[in-house]
């Protein structure tokens, strides 16, 4: 335990470590201002070297961030305030960000980083371990899909009044996600990412996903062409189907024939590495066909992912190593049979650490841009202000109440409360939402301080609800 002497010393520390670095962005900020206007959105576009700039200060604000994790609250926590403070430096004059939040490649980067670890989950994870929380995972998923979207529907046209029907269809189709991506990297920066409530919590989230980019599109198609039948609406939910189930079965059948057939080619790390992340994409690919989001085809992909396809090849450095010296030195067969042990674990791990490595430098880039984009200005409006607290109310008490139908022996308030974030996927529904003139600027400003509330909240409360459990 830290002493509150030291806590206190850690905080001024991370605070001033963060503020460091985000002032150290002005001097970039103000030589490429008055350099042939590529400071700006439409020279970045073409400007390499600033982007290259961009994203060293992101991984240096997300890893300074890190230094939360002194006060006990998830790293994913710090990356999200900093990008927060980073995206509301405009507000003082610093426009070095703003650029950053219309930057395609800096959001190429961002969904892959969320891609990878999505599809890291899903690598440490197995299909198994999923089917034992299957039910209770999906009547959380149903419960957290269904409650939010009735409530906002039903019961907003009393309490915020004077939106078009439309509108509140969007609002609830808003509310019906959950960020797995946000809740995924509070488990593991915890470490509790293979406990049962998370399995269930990861496994509810990738369910309404799915189901909230099934009422997206539903509810999508009758604003724009003012009805949708039922025969509509089943072939969203069958293609759905078609791909989770299909999906698990045709990869798990194709992996292993993979495996083996580019092993004959060569066995090397590279081809490891090549083969593993070139699956995770393709699967992402095959989602965004059916009208899924990347993300649910890379947790599917790393569902089907098992170290056993690939045990044709080469086998890490270290593990060589140890065998070389096991051979030379005399050991006892228990101490044998540790180090064998051991040697296997590492193996099976292998693959997992090629995705942890790429994890380290895509993954922080999209917590940083989802804090960047949060516009803080909005909170200056005191009808947005309004707006966003009663939403946020029903956001976080339909979520929670969704845990209630985790099964026995599993602590509810917990799995509850990893379904709270929209993050990215509510960002994504409102964008698409203001695309389609159904929000105007009040309703969106509204909506984005929301999923910033409900994002922001869960790594504290999560850590909190897991240290207690």
């Amino acid at each position: 335990m830290y002493s509150a002497s030291y806590q206190d010393k850690s905080i001024l520390k991370w605070f001033s470590v963060v503020c460091g670095l985000i002032l150290l962005s002005i001097v970039p900020s103000v030589v490429f201002a008055s350099t042939d206007g590529s400071g700006g959105a439409s020279g970045a576009a073409t400007n390499i070297p600033l982007i290259f700039l961009w994203i060293a200060v992101i991984l240096m604000l997300a890893k300074a961030s890190s230094l939360i994790e002194r006060v006990g609250q998830p790293a994913v926590l710090g990356e999200l305030l900093v990008g927060v403070a980073a995206g509301s430096l405009y507000l003082v004059g610093l426009d070095f960000f703003e650029p950053v939040k219309t930057s395609e490649i800096i959001h190429f980067l961002a969904e892959l980083g969320v891609v990878i670890l999505l599809f890291q989950i899903g690598m440490e994870s197995s299909v198994k371990s999923m089917m034992k929380v299957g039910i209770p995972a999906f009547i959380v998923a149903c419960i957290g899909v269904i409650l939010p979207f009735v409530a906002i529907y039903f019961l907003a046209p009393y309490i915020i009044g004077g939106l078009s029907a439309n509108a509140y269809l969007f609002l609830g189709a808003t509310l019906t996600a959950t960020s797995v991506g946000i809740t995924a990297r509070v488990l593991k920066d915890l470490g509790r990412s293979d406990t049962t409530e998370s399995r269930i919590i990861i496994g509810a989230a990738v369910i309404d996903d799915v189901l909230g980019l099934i009422i997206l599109a539903v509810v999508s198609a009758m604003v724009m062409q003012g009805s949708v039948s039922a025969g509509d609406v089943l072939i969203i939910v069958f293609k759905a189907a078609v791909f989770l189930v299909g999906g698990l079965l045709i990869g798990a059948w194709l992996a292993p024939r993979f495996g083996r057939g580019f092993s004959k080619i060569n066995t090397g790390v590279g081809m490891k590495f090549a083969l593993i992340i070139s699956f995770g994409l393709v699967f992402s690919y095959i989602a965004s066909l059916v009208g899924l989001a990347p993300i649910v085809g890379a947790f599917a992909a790393g569902l089907v992912l098992t170290p056993v396809y690939f045990e044709q090849f080469s086998n890490p450095p270290f593990v060589d190593d140890l065998h070389e010296m096991m051979k030379k030195e005399k050991l006892s067969s228990s101490v044998t049979k540790k180090i064998d042990s051991l040697i296997e674990t590492h193996s099976h791990r292998h693959m997992v650490e090629f995705v942890e490595h790429l994890g380290h430098f895509f993954i922080p880039i999209f917590f940083i841009l989802t804090g960047i984009q949060v516009k803080i200005a909005a909170l200056w409006d005191f009808k947005v202000l309004v707006m966003a607290g009663i939403i946020t109310i029903i956001a976080v008490v339909t979520k929670v109440a969704a845990g209630v139908a985790a099964g026995k022996g599993v602590k509810k308030l917990t799995v509850g409360i990893g379904m709270i974030p929209r993050g990215e996927v509510g960002l994504i529904f409102a964008n698409m939402g203001k695309g389609l003139g159904v929000m105007d600027d009040t309703v969106f400003s509204a909506m984005v301080v929301v999923i910033m509330l409900t994002t922001l909240v869960t790594p504290p409360l999560l850590a909190m609800a897991l240290k207690r459990s």
